[in-house]
């Protein structure tokens, strides 16, 4: 499998993110930073779970991509009337959010939930969204033992796949870092050895 060397790492993160939000089937989850290696991931883990999941993702290449992952509502997170268009388009309210991007835009977006929603952020997203009375917000980290990794080959057998952007042989290595340093990328950069 191509892929399967790109998944351990960033899909223990979105799994313990998916966990920790306690998704289950009808619930409506944002994921924020869902075109990068662990939003791809945790899209596609949301919907296995039977979420109904609303994504950021900036620009037509991104968007696209997530919405071939499952994503059903996409917005671009930097533009400023994305969280109304977001509560006006959705079946329900946001119930959770899964923070892989952190600053003003997560703040507005966490004006979309309720008493009682959820944020879950991996440690080293920055700044750390505050702490809001009503709200658990919470951070973590993937964890990688065999009860995660058995749970995580379960979301791939089902069809889980990496997003992969580009591929180079191990002697272009140094292409690949130009190919990242040009900006957001779509999924992984993956080395052939």
């Amino acid at each position: 499998m191509r892929d399967a060397g790109t998944i351990a790492c960033t899909g223990l993160t979105a799994l313990v993110g998916i966990q920790t939000l306690r998704l289950r089937r009808g619930s409506v989850v944002l994921i924020l930073g869902g075109s990068g290696a662990v939003g791809t991931l945790a899209i596609q883990m949301a919907k296995q779970r039977g979420a109904v999941v609303a994504t950021t993702a900036t620009g037509a290449v991104a968007q696209r991509a997530v919405r071939r992952l499952g994503a059903d509502y996409v917005v671009d997170a930097r533009t400023r009337s994305s969280p109304d268009r977001l509560r006006d388009e959705l079946p329900n309210p946001v119930e959770s959010i899964l923070a892989l991007a952190g600053g003003p835009d997560l703040q507005r977006f966490i004006d979309l939930l309720g008493p009682g929603g959820r944020v879950a952020y991996p440690n080293g997203v920055e700044p750390e969204p505050k702490k809001r009375k009503g709200l658990t917000i919470k951070a973590f980290n993937g964890v990688s033992d065999p009860r995660h990794f058995a749970a995580l080959r379960k979301f791939a057998d089902r069809g889980m796949k990496a997003e992969i952007a580009a591929e180079f042989p191990l002697s272009r290595a140094a292409d690949a870092h130009r190919r990242l340093e040009r900006g957001h990328v779509v999924g992984r950069i993956v080395l052939r050895v």
